[in-house]
């Protein structure tokens, strides 16, 4: 049986999880409140928009969002309802299907970048420094890749890049 963290341990786990989700709710509010954009769908686009030619298979893309594979099914939908994603079939494989982005889903990530960017810094960045920016993104990269190697891999944070940064 595992040992339990430390009392140090299990305090930054705390921070961690209460500031994640105070910073979800506050950055999703300013989404909606200025842009009607609510951030899940957000985080949609801009995980698409990075992905080669806009698009990803359901299950990465599901895997780099906090949300089970039909809870990724039916945020799509919703999305695919208002033109912003397109559901592609697979070639390589008929079972699977890709999220494309749409050219509508481009221009509304484009319209509500500038609030979400805003909101980060306001909210997060400005309370780290450089180097502290570095430690907490090396930290966050290993868990990451030890967790989701191939999200860590989209992100450029995972183990291996940092190991041959030393």
């Amino acid at each position: 049986m595992a040992e339990k963290p430390d009392d140090r341990r299990m305090t930054a786990w705390r921070a961690l999880l209460a500031s994640h989700a105070a910073l979800l709710d506050q950055l999703g509010e300013e989404l909606q409140e200025e842009k009607s954009l609510p951030l899940p769908w957000y985080e949609v686009l801009l995980w698409l928009n990075q992905a080669p030619e806009g698009r990803l298979r359901m299950g990465e893309l599901a895997g780099s969002l906090v949300l089970t594979p039909s809870g990724v099914t039916r945020l799509v939908d919703r999305m695919e309802a208002e033109g912003l994603v397109q559901r592609q079939q697979c070639p390589s494989d008929r079972r699977g299907w890709h999220a494309v982005i749409t050219p509508a889903g481009r221009a509304r990530l484009r319209a509500a970048s500038p609030v979400h960017l805003r909101g980060v810094e306001r909210h997060f960045g400005r309370h780290l420094s450089d180097e502290e920016a570095d430690v907490l993104t090396e930290v966050l990269g290993r868990i990451l890749d030890d967790l989701r190697p191939d999200t860590a891999a989209r992100l450029d944070v995972g183990g291996a890049r940092n190991s041959c940064a030393s």
